[in-house]
């Protein structure tokens, strides 16, 4: 039986901005305030999935979140028609009113955890969309996000869909930013490993002093029991906090993991050589490449200004790995020279791929956040909505789509606008038409 792992891409939004509300978050604080492409950065997302495509790649297409979320402002004391709900938003906190515009759903590494059939105890693939709880810009998305994984992976005999954690810190759950498999082929059972930040009930337990700590171990626990995970197989690392503090929000700023293949720096993780020993035991016969950037070599700072470990490892079906690096790599001359050695070593990895990401890399996401991953059985891959697998000619339609509706540029003062939420609104009702998921967002429901 054919067994893949499929990438899904988020969409980039029509509202996509730059309103610097991610703290913690070096990238989006520092170009807060900018002018953004919205329809640039929603092409360049598009050409990200053709390249993979082209590549002999599964790929697929996850939809955006409805942008602005009225039903948010109105639930905060804004008042009257639509029109005025952003106008009052606008006048009186226009902080709230950014991010309820915020695009951040662009980045599906952040929209849930997923575990495929082979790991869980009812033989489905799992998802647990992310709660997002950290920052009130990406809390809101949770439930959207669930429709749209519902109607994308609609088969109740194959895929299991849970609610989103409770909406709490104790539980705070980034997704799969913070969560990787590794196995020997994608139809074998592998192993999970989750990485956190902080221990919510034990304040105790190391934690980062500056910026907060997304993740929480309590939260991938809860999701490895809601996936019906095999302890035995399962891993949960704690992520150093001293990075953390320096700007590494999430694991996949700092790791990245492709079957038995772990590309890490080496100030990851707090108890490194413990976690890898665990992996590697739990991994059983299948041996693992561990591949170790040493401080000297990439620095921390040069490794989030570049998002080297936010990039993509994928196997090609010639059974190689590949990079997909952003253009930021190639740009930053320590990394790039370490790329350059990386692919004459002993491992998997045999080649670097560069793409221009660049309006997702100012916003603070790179080739990693703007996928989520999921391996399908053929069974499986035959099950998932036919409409959301990127194809030359849905390419081709989105492209069309993007530039019917998206705007060239998109200031914060334009926020304010009310014929931007009509245009956003248009766009997304066309797309949940391109995609053929029926009624996924509020405003379509009346």
């Amino acid at each position: 039986m054919q067994h893949v792992e499929m990438n899904f891409d988020g969409l980039v939004g029509p509202t996509h901005n730059y309103a610097g509300l991610s703290y913690g978050n070096v990238a989006s604080l520092n170009n807060a305030k900018g002018v953004s492409q919205p329809k640039q950065a929603a092409l360049q997302g598009l050409v990200k999935m053709k390249t993979l495509a082209d590549l002999g790649m599964h790929q697929g297409v996850l939809a955006p979140q409805a942008r602005p979320d009225l039903s948010v402002l109105r639930r905060l004391g804004f008042t009257g028609n639509d029109a005025q709900v952003l106008n009052k938003a606008a006048k009186s906190d226009p902080v709230i009113l950014s991010a309820c515009y915020s695009a951040s759903s662009m980045w599906t590494a952040n929209a849930a955890t997923v575990s495929p059939s082979a790991d869980t105890s009812d033989g489905k693939v799992h998802f647990t969309p992310a709660n997002l709880t950290n920052k009130f810009h990406r809390s809101i998305e949770p439930t959207v996000t669930g429709n749209i994984l519902q109607a994308t992976f609609a088969d109740p005999s194959v895929f299991m869909h849970h609610q989103h954690l409770p909406e709490n810190d104790h539980f705070g759950d980034e997704g799969a930013a913070n969560h990787t498999r590794f196995c020997s082929g994608y139809e074998q059972s592998g192993v999970e490993f989750f990485v956190y930040g902080r221990t919510a009930f034990d304040a105790s337990k190391p934690m980062p002093k500056k910026f907060p700590a997304r993740q929480t171990l309590e939260a991938s626990q809860a999701v490895a029991r809601l996936h019906g995970l095999n302890a035995d197989k399962t891993v949960f690392a704690l992520q150093n906090p001293d990075v953390i503090d320096q700007g590494v929000f999430h694991n996949d700023v700092i790791s990245v993991g492709n079957q038995n293949v772990l590309f890490y720096h080496e100030q990851a993780f707090a108890e490194t050589q413990t976690v890898l020993d665990e992996i590697q035991r739990k991994m059983g016969d299948t041996p693992m490449h561990f591949i170790h950037v040493p401080s000297e070599q990439v620095s921390i700072n040069d490794a989030v200004r570049s998002y080297l470990f936010n990039t993509q490892i994928i196997t090609l079906p010639n059974g190689e790995m590949t990079i997909i690096a952003p253009m930021e790599c190639h740009e930053n001359v320590a990394v790039r020279q370490y790329l350059a050695h990386l692919i004459t070593l002993n491992t998997p990895i045999k080649q670097v791929q560069y793409i221009d990401v660049k309006q997702s890399m100012q916003n603070g996401g790179g080739p990693a956040c703007l996928r989520l991953r999921v391996a399908l059985n053929a069974t499986e891959l035959n099950a998932i909505n036919p409409a959301t697998r990127l194809t030359n000619a849905k390419f081709e339609q989105l492209n069309q789509w993007v530039n019917s509706h998206y705007r060239d540029e998109l200031a914060i003062a334009d926020l304010a606008d009310p014929s931007l939420l009509l245009e956003s609104q248009t766009a997304l009702d066309e797309l949940t038409q391109i995609l053929n998921l029926g009624s996924v967002y509020p405003f379509q429901l009346g």
